[in-house]
């Protein structure tokens, strides 16, 4: 099991964490263990699903690599159909290559219609779109005078350098899967086996939605599993990741105290976030995490010094973690609530 932690990128002014205050935070992971940091990505604002906008995570990945030594870095999600496989593919071995071979390339076909929009790309294509990125840039990484004739990206004897540190590419996440999108995004998504689909032919690791139960993931991985077998890849070809946001209450507290500090980066309700998210404790939080993957990816959402209590009482729970695993999990996430969350 590996931990991982989303990075405070939230674009809040005054309030945005700065980049001394991340690389400290990050080195602090770095010595606790951790190994991942992962940051959202979206040009807008999003509602219903969030309340905040994000640092640009190219940029902020990138100046963090600088300031970090061993912790992998990367996205989850970037919306990969806003941007054009020539660039997109420079910048992201540039990353790559001065980040010592650590980011990983998350992804996800987006679902904001104002930011598709904006950037003059349908909406509608936006699946399509996605396929031919990702063949045409990772076609870009793999070698020089490259031909690639998409019906969205077309190309002809194209070489794009610097190629990535890590070889063929850079491990590539994509989200996507099953979960109650009219509530999150107002959406009706009628068929996701495209999603499926494409998870199973271009993916190192799923990023199942933090909102699905484990019923849907479970019902998705034996779709992607099947589609997997067609494209001659086998299940150990892919990992799955579990990615949530925390909040730990403290005895006697009830679930409205944490909408304060959810509402800071979360659009949703707090019957939402009872039904979707809530645990009865740290244990089963990650058990459950542990049946979506082999990653779990946290992000404390309050400055509170309770999670070290609560770190205390896993003690019967020695089959959920390793020893050194929990000390770092909660030892650090009490210290990141009381640090850089907002209260």
């Amino acid at each position: 099991m590996k931990f991982g932690l989303r990075l405070p990128s939230f674009a809040l002014g005054p309030k945005t964490a700065t980049l001394a205050e991340m690389g400290a935070y990050l080195r602090r992971a770095e010595d606790l263990g951790f190994d991942c940091a992962v940051s959202i990505d979206h040009l807008l604002l999003t509602p219903p699903a969030y309340a905040c906008t994000w640092l640009e995570p190219v940029a902020l990945l990138s100046a963090l690599a600088g300031v970090t030594r061993t912790i992998k870095l990367g996205t989850m999600v970037l919306v990969l159909p806003l941007r054009n496989p020539a660039s997109f593919a420079k910048e992201w071995a540039t990353l790559d290559l001065l980040s010592g071979g650590r980011s990983i390339l998350g992804v996800g076909v987006g679902w904001h219609e104002e930011e598709f929009a904006l950037m003059g790309v349908p909406h509608r294509e936006r699946g399509r779109r996605m396929d031919e990125m990702l063949e045409a840039v990772t076609a870009l990484w793999a070698g020089d005078n490259v031909t690639y004739q998409g019906k969205y990206y077309r190309f002809s004897n194209l070489t794009i350098d610097p190629k990535p540190a890590q070889k063929p590419h850079p491990p590539i996440w994509i989200g996507g899967g099953t979960q109650p999108s009219e509530k999150i995004y107002a959406q009706t998504v009628s068929n996701i086996d495209p999603v499926l689909r494409r998870i199973a032919k271009y993916a190192k690791t799923w990023v199942p939605h933090s909102s699905s139960t484990p019923e849907m993931v479970r019902g998705d991985w034996e779709k992607i599993q099947r589609f997997m077998g067609e494209l001659g890849r086998t299940p150990s070809d892919m990992n799955k990741v579990y990615s949530n946001f925390v909040y730990v209450l403290r005895k006697g507290e009830r679930p409205e105290a944490a909408v304060p500090h959810f509402s800071v980066y979360s659009g949703m309700d707090l019957p939402y976030w009872k039904e979707f998210f809530r645990s009865r404790s740290i244990p089963s939080f990650l058990r459950k995490g542990s049946t979506f993957g082999e990653h779990i990816l946290l992000f404390p959402a309050k400055s509170i010094r309770s999670v070290e209590r609560h770190g205390l009482r896993v003690e019967p729970y020695r089959s959920t973690l390793r020893m050194a695993e929990r000390n770092r999990l909660f030892g650090y996430a009490a210290e990141y609530m009381r640090k850089h969350a907002a209260a």
